[in-house]
């Protein structure tokens, strides 16, 4: 498998991003989809609604949020394995628009994805 990397949505894209997955479920303020030079937008397996303004971006919450996270992509394996397939083929880089670099849903997805 190629690397799957994480980044934020608001860095400038690179050649070394590969194929950019923007996995945030609503559009982040202030990027124009012609500058986010997405080449998917995984809203489906985004945090839920309730799941997203319950966590509210609490590091505190962190751990109970990757369980919760977790629970919902349980369900998801489809689109987990068409992101593992892209993976085997090419770099893939996970976009997220939260400020926290360390406690957010793509830490955990990358987890997710490259076991």
């Amino acid at each position: 498998m190629k690397t799957i990397k994480i980044k934020r949505i608001y860095e400038e894209p690179s050649g070394e991003d590969g194929y950019r997955i923007l996995i945030d479920r609503v559009w982040p303020r202030g990027v124009s989809k012609e500058d986010a030079k997405l080449d998917d937008w995984k809203k489906e397996i985004a945090p839920s609604e309730k799941l997203r303004k319950w966590f509210n971006h609490d590091h505190d919450k962190f751990a109970r949020f990757s369980q919760k996270y977790r629970k919902e992509l349980e369900d998801k394996t489809k689109d987990l394995d068409a992101i593992r397939v892209k993976a085997k083929q090419m770099r893939v880089t996970l976009l997220y628009g939260a400020k926290d670099t360390e406690h957010n849903q793509a830490v955990v997805l990358q987890e997710i994805l490259m076991k």
